[in-house]
């Protein structure tokens, strides 16, 4: 007798499939099959955890520091998280409102978790990174996406916020910098887009996950945190991107006061705790001696990016803004794509299919023109960010 289908529960359906995982898929495919491919597709750091980290995690498995820790994180690495905060943005962030996480993904569905209920709209600038409108319709709400272009810098505005806020509005999440533009919010923007929704009674969450990787008009030039606009702004943050983590799986939120026990209470049933070893591991990562790799890294995607956004300029994709953090451009294709590959995701095929460079189409990160789009991850050795734009010098002139 053949056994019926288990049945999968709606909010399943909600959930689109991350599509830039099929192009993983495909480049991983061909380069099983021998041939050359140049990933810059994944956002992913091609640097790993300097030493000094490393050796830190050795040591707490050698001591035997790996059991449960506290749901809101080690004391000692919420304080150093703190210190940091004050070291590098001179802003004062008591221990008690940081949440340790298991990533920041962990971090957003906490959010989320805590303040999302069914039928609850958030808005997003569209594009954005498509897991945060996932998050939301996790838990039965709506991700109200809002077409942000060049003039906006890609990024959510106090004007938007007034213009689609309805009833059924909760709060907004955004990301500075973002994923896929790199681009970032002004400090204007910023507190504008804050106190546009304090005044409805919102919640502002913003993901800061590549704050350390900012480009600014001079190369110490640092970030500015949504937290210097008020204890009631959210952030998440991870020390996947700037500290060179992704695999830890290790992240923080800050909180306002008064959210942290209903977020405490939610990561005990949900995690239990951070992974313990990645915890004592982080300690390391604000040493000066980490921070100072940390901070070379952060020059040298810098000087990434100022290679490659002239370089696709001059074949002709059109990037409109200059990213200025993380490590992504987010192209217009609309000048180089052919009659074989007029939108994003055939041009991406067809770019991995004859120069064996894999880029991300648009159709992952909103509805606003992703036919038009591409992201190109610059997370890779600058010898191949060269070789891959001589591989599409070559296709597009083909």
């Amino acid at each position: 007798m053949p056994e019926n289908p288990i049945q999968v529960a709606r909010r399943v359906d909600a959930i689109e499939p991350f599509r830039v995982m099929e192009m993983v898929k495909a480049a991983a495919s061909m380069t099983r099959a021998g041939l050359d491919v140049i990933s810059m597709s994944v956002g992913e750091p091609d640097f790993t955890a300097p030493d000094i980290v490393a050796r830190a995690a050795v040591d707490a498995i050698q001591r035997g520091a790996t059991q449960y820790t506290e749901s809101l994180g080690l004391p000692a690495l919420r304080e150093a998280i703190s210190a940091h905060y004050a070291r590098a943005y001179g802003l004062a962030i008591a221990p008690q409102r940081i949440v340790v996480t298991a990533g920041a993904s962990a971090g957003l569905l906490l959010a989320c978790a805590a303040l999302v209920a069914e039928g609850d709209e958030v808005l997003m600038p569209d594009p954005s990174y498509p897991c945060n409108r996932h998050f939301v319709s996790a838990f039965g709400g709506r991700a109200v996406l809002v077409p942000s272009g060049p003039d906006e810098r890609y990024q959510l505005t106090a004007a938007q916020v007034a213009e689609r806020w309805t009833a059924r509005t909760r709060g907004v999440i955004v990301a500075s910098p973002s994923n896929p533009t790199g681009t970032s919010m002004t400090p204007d923007q910023t507190e504008g887009l804050v106190a546009a929704v304090r005044a409805r009674g919102g919640f502002a969450i913003v993901d800061e996950i590549y704050q350390g990787l900012y480009y600014g008009a001079t190369e110490d030039e640092r970030a500015t945190s949504a937290l210097s606009f008020g204890a009631d702004v959210i952030t998440v943050n991870s020390f996947s991107k700037y500290f060179s983590m992704t695999g830890w799986r290790l992240g923080w939120l800050v909180l306002p006061e008064s959210l942290v026990p209903a977020v405490e209470k939610l990561a005990q049933n949900l995690f239990i705790c951070a992974p313990a070893i990645a915890q004592h591991a982080a300690l390391a990562a604000f040493h000066e001696d980490a921070i100072g790799v940390f901070e070379e890294r952060r020059h040298e995607f810098r000087r990434r990016r100022d290679f490659l956004v002239p370089a696709l300029r001059d074949l002709g994709f059109a990037v409109p803004v200059l990213p200025d953090g993380a490590f992504y451009v987010y192209a217009d294709i609309a000048q180089v794509a052919h009659r074989d590959a007029h939108d994003s995701s055939t041009f991406a095929m067809a770019v991995l299919r004859d120069a064996h460079v894999a880029i991300v189409p648009g159709d992952d990160f909103g509805v606003a023109a992703p036919q038009r789009h591409v992201r190109f991850s610059y997370a890779t050795k600058y010898e191949r960010i060269e070789q891959a734009v001589d591989r599409l010098a070559r296709l597009l002139r083909r």
